[in-house]
């Protein structure tokens, strides 16, 4: 998507409204123009990722990511899966997987950031799962991740954070 018209027409409004101001204010309208298109520029792309937000939101869980190519935005629509599509995740899920050649170091000091935007009812789940655990939501959310990319023989015994969910003969605490 081309911003080049919408900035173009916003550079046109501030020399019309300048020339009701004579020759000084025509010059200042002419200096401000170039610091007032990176603004108006980041303005825009913020009001398209707000909107393509609330599109994702109704679109869950296909999406709506807003890119930045150059000075101009970009939007990547991902569909949502079909029927077909859960088909083939389940019989995916249910082939034999390789084993991964080292297990998850989730204390390593090395971090990465992405952008995580669950939809509403989900992240209050995921924050109330936080605080039973005594977890920051971002560490549940690192052991969670590590914990589904773990390869393990039984995963129904144990939550995302790697603790066993109860029902067996273990104990859990702390001994002094």
């Amino acid at each position: 998507m081309d911003l080049t018209p919408y900035v173009d027409n916003l550079r046109h409004e501030l020399a019309v409204a300048a020339e009701a101001g004579g020759e000084e204010a025509r010059a200042l309208a002419q200096r401000l123009t170039t610091p007032l298109e990176s603004a108006a520029r980041l303005t825009l792309l913020n009001a398209l990722s707000d909107a393509m937000d609330e599109v994702t939101r109704d679109l869950a869980p296909g999406s709506v990511d807003v890119r930045l190519r150059g000075l101009n935005p970009e939007f990547v629509v991902t569909a949502p899966p079909t029927a077909d599509a859960f088909e083939e995740a389940r019989t995916a899920v249910q082939a034999p997987q390789p084993p991964t050649a080292a297990p998850v170091d989730i204390e390593d000091g090395a971090t990465s950031r992405i952008n995580f935007r669950p939809p509403a009812h989900l992240k209050v789940r995921v924050e109330e799962a936080a605080n039973r655990e005594g977890l920051s939501v971002n560490a549940w959310l690192v052991r969670a991740v590590a914990a589904a990319l773990e390869p393990t023989t039984d995963h129904s015994r144990k939550n995302p954070t790697g603790r066993s969910t109860g029902g067996g003969q273990g104990f859990t605490g702390w001994v002094r």
